[in-house]
């Protein structure tokens, strides 16, 4: 049992350090694109900030989404073994 406990925890930590990964490092990848297209325009910093916050909105959006179908299955494999349990009984 505490194998299993043990790979729960790390597999959680290394989806939180994806989504930490994904939200800092994609908008600033894309931040740079944008620095790099508004030294070629001479425009002001316009593609960078609109690159980075699209950017970042997407990537929060995502995560969101994926927590909440995360959440939704953990809540109907629950809800069955709960059921399951009861009729046990």
């Amino acid at each position: 049992m505490a194998d299993a406990e043990t790979r729960e925890v790390r597999q959680g930590f290394g989806d939180a350090f994806a989504a930490a990964f994904e939200l800092v490092v994609t908008p600033a990848i894309f931040g740079f694109l944008g620095w790099l297209l508004d030294g070629r325009l001479g425009t002001s910093p316009i593609f960078t900030i609109a690159f980075s916050a699209i950017t970042l909105a997407y990537a929060s959006w995502r995560l969101a989404r994926s927590y909440g179908e995360d959440l939704e299955k953990a809540r109907i494999e629950r809800r069955a073994a709960w059921q399951a349990e009861g009729q046990l009984r």
